[in-house]
């Protein structure tokens, strides 16, 4: 839900539901780092209600694309962290050490029981 003025569509407060810290803190760095936001805060109304408001002013473009456009890059960040953990998870499989530490691959299956006599 997004709470702003019908005259400067710069300054806007969006309120995202079922949402905590975790996303309101990374949406507030990726908008910090871009230039066209002069400020962006976010706080939590109350503790046992699940909503975030986050704030939102920039030098004269729409808060709205800023936001969208800052979530969209936090994606992408995601995006790369994940492929970078993939890609050392399968090199570190791969190398020599995880055999030298003799570890036993486990089925991904999702099954943990043990086999029974």
């Amino acid at each position: 839900m997004e709470h702003g003025s019908f005259t400067d569509n710069s300054v806007a407060t969006f309120s995202l539901t079922d949402e905590d810290h975790t996303i309101a803190n990374a949406v507030r760095f990726t908008l910090n780092q871009d230039p066209r936001v002069t400020f962006c805060g976010y706080s939590i109304p109350h503790p046992s209600e699940a909503r975030v408001n986050i704030r939102v002013e920039t030098t004269g473009d729409p808060a709205r694309k800023v936001l969208k456009d800052a979530c969209q890059y936090l994606m992408l960040m995601c995006r790369h962290v994940r492929c970078t953990f993939d890609k050392a998870v399968e090199d570190f499989k791969a190398s020599n050490a995880v055999k030298a530490m003799k570890i036993d691959s486990q089925d991904s299956s999702g099954d943990d029981s043990e086999e029974s006599e």
